[in-house]
């Protein structure tokens, strides 16, 4: 048998009610030993290894829990619904739990697919699906799920770059602007690897993420550099965009007539006092426009 098989089991409180008719009649079977001499005595002995037969099959399943029955090396069934049984003394009756369970990853300093050294955790929420995948198919699986786990943050982490500052980095998935596809993709790789241990993925997030500390404060540098840039940009487009506004009602309402050079000192003007990052202080020309 290579699968799981979930099967049913006898009923505790019958069987620890024999248990104890039996310890029963085993003491009243030593009382008479002096009546009977040898006869009582192996009645006696015979009913005492029953008691002991049927105390030593009884077993709990707690509720989201279960037991796996295994006899003499041989699988013999997984009992999951929550009681009070009693199965074959001899079975070994491995408990394990079918509970969600929590895994807080360790940092891990791994280099993302532009090659820079980054800090990445992830939080994986997992539970036993199938008692046999899980007992037979793998030595250990609550350690097959630490590693396996480790290797897949660290893969995923090698196919992304942390960040990008390419003029299409809308375009392109990053780890940290496609925060929701990054995270499917991690439960995906998951899945697959924890299918053979049958165990099956609840949740999975990345719970850190960040630059290694040796680039930090260069990379952190680069993006103050970047979004300067960009807000510089913006504000030079939008003070083109109004000096040509300007220019443009001055005509039409020829408010005044300017030469080329003096729209360009004009507009050479204007652009310091929109562009500049501090309040331009104004020049009061008193005297006539033209020399």
């Amino acid at each position: 048998m290579n699968q799981e098989n979930v099967r049913t089991a006898i009923s505790g409180y019958p069987m620890i009610l024999f248990g104890l008719v039996f310890v029963v009649a085993a003491v009243a079977s030593f009382a008479w030993i002096e009546e009977t001499r040898g006869a009582s005595a192996l009645l006696a002995l015979v009913l005492v290894v029953a008691a002991i037969l049927s105390f030593k099959g009884l077993f709990i399943v707690n509720p989201n829990d279960a037991r796996v029955l295994v006899l003499f090396g041989t699988y013999k069934g997984t009992v999951k619904g929550n009681g009070f049984y009693w199965a074959n003394p001899f079975l070994v009756k491995k408990r394990i739990t079918l509970r969600a369970r929590n895994l807080n990853g360790e940092k891990l300093k791994v280099n993302d697919r532009a090659g820079n050294p980054i800090q990445i955790a992830a939080v994986v929420v997992w539970q036993v699906e199938d008692t046999f995948r899980a007992n037979f198919d793998v030595d250990n699986y609550e350690h097959y799920v630490v590693v396996q786990s480790e290797a897949a943050v660290r893969h995923l982490a090698g196919r992304y770059p942390y960040d990008t500052f390419e003029d299409d980095a809308e375009e392109t998935m990053t780890l940290r602007g496609g925060t929701d596809h990054v995270n499917g993709m991690l439960e995906q790789e998951l899945s697959e690897r924890f299918e053979r241990a049958g165990i099956r993925v609840v949740e999975a997030r990345i719970s850190h993420l960040a630059y290694a500390p040796e680039i930090a404060e260069a990379m952190l540098r680069r993006q103050q550099a970047t979004a300067v840039v960009a807000a510089r940009f913006q504000i030079v487009e939008g003070a083109v965009s109004m000096v040509e506004l300007a220019l443009q009602k001055l005509s039409e309402k020829q408010v005044v007539t300017l030469d080329e050079d003096r729209k360009a000192a004009m507009v050479s003007n204007l652009l310091v006092v929109l562009c500049s990052e501090s309040a331009a202080a104004p020049v009061i020309n008193a005297g006539t426009l033209y020399h």
